[in-house]
């Protein structure tokens, strides 16, 4: 990315925003002085509005786009409704993504390409039609995409969210390679327990292959936080993260300060995994 003067206003699109880690980036990247595009499942509109007047009350414009990402057409009408109504796109954070548990004898393929639909053709979409919008701009950009710590190593009983993770690191890699030329860099972020909903499912998914939560229910004093640390056996003193952890570091890749970090898979997980 070019260190001359600005003369716009960068826009980002963040996807998953209504709430957790997407919100806190989207909030974040607000604050740092972007417009931003908020964007999820149809069902979740109500949460995405209050998102958007979070962003507007940060003195931000905001625009609020229903799209599952799974679905190419969709990914594409955001990123036209994108520019029709922003102007431009400099920033793609391809955040959404869900949790599915089950083992690898008992796997639902049904249920597993679900996962992959979202967290892998989900995260493509995002990244090809972005670049595409990008190239033609010609200023540059920023594309980051959700991993996990779950695509750094295998999770016994998450084998196909563990797939889908490793699959967006290593498309992050061949994407950077592939827009280096066009000064795009291409980034993901590898979050660590982090409390949100998503952590919640992915503790009901794995609940059928380890029964841990039979004699140790999923309550408000512990958290899906803790429930996650303990069935995948995460070292004891790990700490549990926020949106906001994660907010931090994409606040970092969407900035200049960036420019000659690309392809890497950025852990936000208090030392669980080194890269």
């Amino acid at each position: 990315m070019s260190t001359a003067t600005q003369e716009y206003t960068r826009v980002a699109v963040v996807t998953g925003a209504s709430r957790g880690i997407g919100k806190g980036i989207a909030l974040r990247l607000a604050a740092d002085g972007l417009d931003v595009v908020v964007a999820d499942l149809a069902d979740q509109k109500d949460s995405l509005s209050a998102v958007a007047e979070e962003i507007r009350g940060l003195g931000r414009k905001a625009l609020t786009v229903s799209c599952d990402v799974s679905k190419e057409d969709e990914v594409q009408a955001m990123v036209d409704a994108t520019v029709s109504e922003l102007g431009r796109l400099d920033v793609m954070v391809a955040n959404a993504g869900i949790g599915v548990g089950g083992s690898v004898m008992d796997a639902d393929i049904e249920a597993w390409e679900k996962c992959w639909a979202v967290n892998i053709k989900g995260v493509l979409f995002c990244y090809k039609h972005a670049a595409r919008q990008m190239v033609k701009q010609g200023d540059g950009g920023r594309i980051i995409g959700a991993s996990s710590i779950c695509g750094q190593k295998g999770y016994a009983g998450i084998g196909a969210y563990c797939i889908s993770k490793a699959a967006v690191r290593s498309l992050t890699q061949t994407t950077a390679l592939e827009l280096r030329e066009h000064n795009i860099t291409v980034n993901a972020y590898a979050p660590g327990v982090i409390d949100t909903a998503i952590s919640a499912s992915t503790v009901s998914g794995l609940t059928s292959f380890y029964k841990f939560l039979v004699a140790n229910p999923l309550d408000e004093e512990h958290g899906a936080g803790y429930h996650i640390k303990q069935l995948l056996k995460i070292p004891e003193g790990v700490r549990t993260g926020q949106p906001s952890d994660v907010a931090n570091v994409v606040s970092f890749l969407v900035s200049s300060k960036s420019h000659f970090v690309t392809g890497q898979t950025l852990c936000v997980d208090d030392g669980v995994h080194f890269t």
